[in-house]
């Protein structure tokens, strides 16, 4: 790769900050026009995104508050993968302790994704199911919100309303949304 014109060159990376959330390293590099500089890459934990719609058209979600940019909205169902867990396998997992219904049949890999890739590693994987059972209430109180059928028809609505929270949401609806419009 960095022989293709515009490549950026990598020297190694010095570990500044190292939890389970997050890790942020800084990284030697050399830019096409031959400036060298260590530069921030913060790094994150691969996520994992269940995207559940069923028979009538709807997706389902969590209304919820995150502290962090001080909004309410709509997210989808997913999570951090753990070390040695299949990807789809945390998504149906996340999708049963945050809402209590269970994704059903095989998972569909729907896309990947990074979200900030100038100074961020944050790789997220989405998967689509078209069925789900009931199998309880959410057993994760951290992700406490109000889990909800929600029509697909809303998505662009919700989305001019900033009500639709984090990448990994907006990304997933709109790309499931285009590829249905397009018969893919």
């Amino acid at each position: 790769m960095a022989a293709e014109r515009g490549a950026w060159q990598t020297y190694g990376e010095r570990l500044v900050y190292d939890n389970r959330w997050v890790r942020v390293g800084l990284v030697e590099v050399e830019a096409p026009n031959g400036a060298r500089w260590e530069h921030h890459v913060v790094h994150l934990g691969r996520i994992a995104i269940a995207l559940i719609v069923d028979g009538q058209d709807r997706v389902l979600m969590l209304w919820r508050y995150r502290f962090a940019t001080g909004q309410w909205g709509y997210e989808l169902l997913g999570g951090l993968v753990e070390e040695g867990e299949d990807a789809a396998a945390t998504a149906a997992r996340e999708a049963v302790e945050e809402s209590g219904w269970r994704p059903v049949g095989e998972a569909e890999h729907l896309i990947s994704f990074e979200p900030l890739p100038g100074q961020v590693t944050a790789p997220v994987e989405v998967f689509l199911w078209r069925a789900a059972e009931r199998v309880g209430e959410p057993t994760d109180t951290e992700e406490a919100g109000r889990v909800e059928w929600v029509e697909l028809g809303r998505v662009g609505d919700l989305a001019q309303r900033n009500e639709l929270l984090g990448s990994g949401t907006l990304v997933a609806l709109l790309y499931y949304l285009s590829s249905r419009a397009t018969g893919r």
